[in-house]
């Protein structure tokens, strides 16, 4: 059983890496509720599969599914070599929000301190807001999941009592953390804690020491009360990549030039300031009346409106080991200009752009919200 842990991360010497850093391997999640994904998650899944083989060709990828999906997706994947599905149970499949943070430090061999170079945290979850304006109405399966990845990892956890979902969240591995207002200050979340009080919990559990308040996330990313994982991300120490559009009608373009303002006036952990390369987002894009007719309205899930905007960005990638796992949109000259602008911010990496990504946007996230990197363990 994966050792429970207590204390001060932080005071321990473990810090949250930089996406950018070494994995050991990358964790997804399998959809399959009907009142989510369109078509019994059938359209979901291809993109989702597609997702999975594009990251395995840069490392290992764990594909968790339930009892009923596994002999599927055992089967789908068997020919894939860089890929393994376990059997899993849960409510949904956003990793990035319910699988564990983890956290990493150098090898210590002082009397009373372990060997183990990572560990993981288990924030509590509450399905992004919980009863009072939550994706789902139960959310009692996801709660294992950071739980379960510890277990089968045989990685130690850090239980916190602090509801957080890892998109809420972004760091740059040296000791800076980017955050949305609108996500983390939201009383559907920590009513309780105050401003500060949150940031001594990142600064405790992240080993970070500075935090940098984003007011809003994305326009209409309402299902997460506005990640900053779907609005901007770091993409190497002092540079951000940030959602932007050049339509002063658009209500995203306030969004990001209040973001941009903020960012520009910021400094990071470090003292330098901060840089900022800008990505159009697409379209703009909204729901159709054939894709929200196909999602089924049981009543214990968000509905999905046809005419909704979509929440959709270029941001919500994932940088596997050396290549960068991006959306596509079916909007040419945006997917095109995105492609450009991610391979000149990482001119080492190879970019690969996601087709069918809308399918996943539909839902409610992207490719960063569907998967969990675990970082390779130091030496």
């Amino acid at each position: 059983m994966a050792k429970a842990m207590a204390g001060c991360p932080a005071k321990m010497g473990f810090r949250m890496p930089a996406e950018w850093e070494p994995h050991e391997q990358c964790w997804m999640g399998w959809p399959e509720r009907p009142d989510n994904w369109r078509e019994n998650a059938g359209p979901a899944r291809i993109t989702f599969a597609r997702t999975a083989i594009a990251i395995s060709k840069f490392e290992p990828v764990t594909i968790c599914a339930s009892a009923e999906q596994y002999p599927h997706v055992h089967e789908l994947m068997q020919h894939q070599p860089n890929i393994r599905v376990v059997e899993m149970s849960m409510n949904d499949s956003w990793f990035r929000d319910t699988g564990p943070t983890f956290v990493i430090r150098k090898g210590r061999s002082e009397i009373g301190l372990t060997e183990q170079t990572i560990a993981g945290i288990d924030w509590e979850f509450n399905a992004w807001g919980g009863l009072g304006g939550g994706c789902y109405d139960d959310w009692s399966l996801d709660r294992n999941i950071a739980k379960k990845i510890l277990e089968i990892e045989r990685i130690p956890r850090f239980p916190h009592k602090m509801v957080l979902e890892g998109g809420s969240i972004h760091v740059d591995g040296e000791g800076t953390c980017i955050t949305t207002e609108e996500c983390l200050l939201n009383p559907n979340r920590n009513p309780d804690m105050t401003r500060q009080d949150i940031e001594n919990e990142l600064k405790d559990f992240l080993g970070v020491t500075k935090i940098i308040w984003i007011p809003n996330g994305l326009y209409g990313d309402e299902d997460t009360n506005g990640h900053v994982d779907n609005l901007c991300c770091f993409i190497k120490p002092g540079v951000i990549l940030l959602s932007w559009t050049d339509d002063e009608n658009d209500p995203q373009y306030e969004i990001s030039v209040k973001a941009l303002s903020v960012l520009t006036q910021s400094t990071d952990a470090k003292g330098q300031h901060i840089e900022v390369v800008k990505i159009h987002v697409p379209g703009p894009l909204y729901i159709t009346k054939e894709e929200g007719n196909g999602v089924d309205a049981t009543g214990h899930a968000v509905a999905r409106e046809p005419g909704k905007r979509l929440a959709a960005s270029y941001v919500n990638f994932y940088p596997a080991n050396g290549g960068i796992i991006a959306p596509a949109f079916g909007d040419n000259q945006r997917d095109d200009e995105a492609r450009e602008v991610l391979q000149k911010a990482f001119p080492e990496y190879e970019v690969v752009m996601v087709e069918g990504a809308r399918e996943i946007v539909l839902g409610g996230g992207n490719i960063h919200c569907i998967t969990q990197q675990q970082p390779a363990r130091p030496s």
